[in-house]
């Protein structure tokens, strides 16, 4: 049977590590005080897009008018299962009501009218007013989400011949592939059908694939093989992260919150980062790759903030910063297979492995 050795690699890289450590301490102060500089900046920008939200349109009495007098004339006079019929297949496929779909034409009727009158676009019910797609309540919003996923399913099969299996990071890099494949696919569900139900699965997944981010670019950067080491930083991750699930389920679902969270933890996991390139810039050809992503993924995210009307009723900028995050996604895989082979070739953070008879 074959064992991997951790301990013997663990002390070996600690005593490496002791005849570096004045330079270490000093770049790690300093990535520890930008760190709460840039966190602090990043909740506050978050916390001031979240302001910008707003829901005016389904306040107005007009709407409010329109929709009850849709109800009174369509939905309440014949029976459910009758109306249900009247819908198109698609509707009925991704249950829509005769109520929604009452809000749903009062709201493009408003929205013409005002823009033929040059009047501003409001938002109903937290939404942009979007045309739908065979019942699909944000057409470009799914399809750009179904591609993110399908980025990260073209990488599993690529990190599962290229990743030595003694490299102590294969099962986190392919559990990173599995965690995102999950998060857009629940995106689309979301973005296909706006529920509680199918919001909190969005938010969360977004949320646990921000805080596994966070968890494995730890114990990369500070290469961390010792399993146990490795269990402890987890359940350090684990609590908060199911703190605030907690707190957004049975409190109360704060979108700025929530937005100020996650940002503040993808901006450390950027941090962590760009003191990795500064760390190794002069050692491996490839260490500015991981800051040149997370700037790029930090000017996508800056999309959300803009926040204005669907151009054609079709692309927000939502649905751009997922636009933009597609091609992001195989340039981030394609650092993490650099560096895996960089690592195995050097011989750094392979496990050895001993043959027991």
């Amino acid at each position: 049977m074959a064992a991997h050795t951790r301990e013997s690699y663990a002390q070996e890289h600690e005593m490496t590590q002791s005849t570096t450590a004045p330079s270490a301490t000093t770049r790690r102060s300093r990535v520890i005080k930008a760190l709460g500089a840039i966190t602090l900046t990043v909740a506050l920008i978050a916390c001031c897009a979240s302001l910008a939200l707003a829901s005016s349109g389904d306040r107005q009495q007009e709407y409010i008018s329109c929709v009850n007098k849709c109800d009174s004339e369509s939905c309440q006079t014949e029976s459910k299962g009758e109306l249900e019929q009247q819908l198109d297949l698609s509707l009925r496929l991704t249950k829509w009501t005769c109520i929604d779909n009452c809000r749903y034409l009062c709201m493009h009727s408003i929205t013409e009218n005002a823009i033929q009158q040059n009047q501003p676009v409001h938002q109903y019910h937290g939404k942009w007013p979007f045309h739908r797609f065979l019942g699909m309540q944000e057409p470009a919003s799914v399809f750009f989400s179904l591609l993110n996923g399908y980025m990260h399913v073209l990488a599993w099969p690529r990190l599962k011949r290229a990743i030595p299996e003694n490299y102590y990071m294969r099962p986190l890099y392919l559990g990173y592939a599995i965690i995102g494949i999950n998060t857009w696919l629940w995106s689309a569900v979301y973005h296909c059908r706006d529920w509680p139900s199918t919001e909190k699965l969005d938010y969360f997944s977004a949320g646990t694939a921000i805080m596994y981010g966070l968890f494995y670019t730890v114990i990369r950067v500070t290469r961390m093989v010792n399993t146990r080491s490795q269990l402890v930083w987890g359940f350090v991750c684990l609590v908060p992260l199911l703190l605030h699930i907690y707190y957004l389920t049975f409190v109360t679902f704060d979108y700025g919150y929530n937005m100020a969270a996650t940002a503040t933890i993808g901006g450390i996991h950027n941090l962590w980062w760009l003191g990795w390139s500064i760390m190794n810039w002069k050692e491996r050809p490839y260490a500015w790759e991981p800051s040149v992503s997370a700037v790029l993924i930090t000017s996508a995210m800056c999309l959300e903030i803009l926040d204005f009307a669907p151009l054609w009723g079709i692309l927000d900028a939502h649905s751009l910063w997922h636009a933009a995050t597609i091609p992001l996604v195989p340039i981030w895989y394609r650092f993490l297979l650099k560096d895996t082979e960089w690592e195995a070739r050097n011989m750094k953070g392979v496990l050895r492995i001993t043959h027991r008879d």
